[in-house]
This record gives C-alpha cells, structure tokens and sequence, in this order.
C-alpha cells in the first residue's frame, strides 16, 4: 500500500504551479477593473487545483493499466510501480475531479449558470487525455488541450466570475500562462519520446521528433514573453514579467542540448518555477495598473 508521501509524490506536486498561475493572472487581470472578490478568487484556485490533481491521477491509472507506463522514466507512477492498485489510483483521480465539480459548480451557479458547461469541458478533458478507448494524449492533442484549459479557460474564467466578462488583460494572459504550461507538458514528453513510441503513444512530441519539440518547446517559452509585451503596451508595470526571463534561461539550455531522463525532468520542474514566477510578476504588474 502507498505511503501519504508516495500518493503525494503521484498527484505531481511539483508540476501544480501551472494550475496556480492562470488563475493569478487571471484574478490580477479583474483587478484592473474593479475590487476582487477573493472568496471566488479562492475558488477558482481549489478547482483547478484539484482539476490538475485529478488529471495527474487519472493519466497515473489509465497510463498504468495500459501498459505505457511499464518503463517510464521520471517521476513515482502508482499503478504500474505496484506502490498503489489501479482501482484505488482511479479512485482519487475520480474524488479529485468531484471536488474540481462540486466547487466549480457553486462557483458556476453562483456568477452564471453557463460555465457549468465549461466544466464539463474540463472534466471530459482531463479524464480522456489518457483515458477512454481513444486517448487524444495517444494522438498529440495533449498541448493543445492544456493551452485551451489551463490558459484560456483558467485564466479567462479567473476573470469572468470576478467581472462577468474577460477584458484584454485577460487575453493575453492566457498566453502568458498557458505556454509556459505547454512548455511544461513537452519537457516531460520528450523524455518519453522513446517509451512511449514503443508504446504506441503519439504524442507532440514523438510526432515532431527531438528536434522539433524543442523548437516548439522554445517558442512556447517565447510565445509567453510576446504575451508579456503585449500587457507592457497596456500597462507598463506588467514589463516586471521580463525579469522571469532569468529562470526560463536554465530550462531552456536543459531542453535544448540534454536528452538524458534526469535532465529533462529537472527541465520540467524549472518550467514550472517559471511559469509561477512569471505570473506572480505579471499579477503585481497588473495589481499596480
């Protein structure tokens, strides 16, 4: 049976910075307009948070049961190491996605009844990224869902219950957020190109190859300063977003020139620190407008 350390190892904890940081920015980019309700400012952070626990912990199970994760490199997976059932890891992945439900469902109800469909758009991704007899993860959508769910729809839905309407800060910061989480899901992809074409798992990057996932993976990292130059045109303090350009530089080098496990799995977590950086910085930007 898994320890309490080891099914916090599995939910990911160091990757949950990019279930944070859209909804920073998000929140930060309503505040540009009018006072913040943190009361739903603090639920938007609990369901996403717990939207991303219950992905880590679903793509742990459906990956396990699959097989595909029988020689993974990286992090603690729970079901194919044997440290938990397969059962018990669906099991948190489905409470996960029930706290994700319950607290974005009052939050829905609360500010507009129509963002409940929104929510079941999130929960049918993160459930199908690798579940489901046709995985779109398995077919190389996997960036794309988390640029539309954990930027577009984290940040922009953070500013739509505050607002009810998502301004051009907001826009923007989508971008600035969900790149950068891009970014993080192609580090760890191209540590399992390997693994995971043997597996039959065409991911972004087994289908562009070494080579073309980083570039992808340096222009996602670009792509979030392009953003951050467009909310400097808006706002001048949100330039304070440069100053995280520092902490995408390590990453960077990692991706671009290791190819070893270890490496890219430190390329990962520093994607990560990035990402959080940068949106703590673009949120005191956008606070002081």
């Amino acid at each position: 049976m898994a320890t309490p350390q080891q099914w916090f190892a599995g939910a990911r904890p160091l990757t949950l910075g990019a279930a944070v940081a859209p909804v920073l920015v998000g929140t930060a980019a309503a505040s540009v307009a009018r006072d913040v309700q943190w009361g739903y400012a603090f639920a938007a952070l609990a369901t996403a948070l717990a939207l991303q626990i219950g992905v880590n912990y679903a793509n742990d199970y459906s990956d396990g049961v699959r097989g595909t994760d029988a020689n993974r490199r990286g992090p603690v997976r729970l079901t194919a190491s044997g440290l938990a059932t397969a059962g018990a890891v669906q099991r948190a992945a489905l409470g996960a996605f029930a706290v994700a439900a319950i607290v974005g469902g009052l939050l829905s109800l609360a500010v507009d009844a129509r963002l409940l469909l929104v929510g079941v758009v999130c929960l049918a991704a993160g459930w199908f990224y690798t579940g489901g007899p046709k995985p779109y993860g398995y077919a190389g959508f996997g960036e794309a869902m988390v640029l539309l769910c954990f930027g577009f729809i984290a940040t922009a839905g953070s500013t739509y219950v505050q607002l009810e309407r998502v301004n051009a800060e907001a826009w923007w910061g989508s971008l600035a957020t969900g790149l950068p989480a891009c970014a993080i899901l192609l580090a760890n992809n191209l540590r399992d190109i390997d693994t995971d074409r043997i597996a039959g798992k065409r991911t972004l990057a087994v289908r562009l190859g070494p080579t073309g996932a980083r570039l992808l993976y340096t222009v996602s990292v670009a792509g979030a300063f392009v953003a951050v130059g467009a909310l400097g045109a808006m706002h001048a303090w949100c330039f304070l977003g440069v100053a995280a350009a520092p902490f995408a530089l390590g990453p960077l080098r990692i991706v671009r020139s290791h190819s070893d496990a270890p490496s890219l799995v430190r390329a990962l977590v520093l994607t990560a620190r990035f990402e959080v950086v940068l949106a703590i910085l673009l949120s005191v930007g956008l606070a002081a407008a």
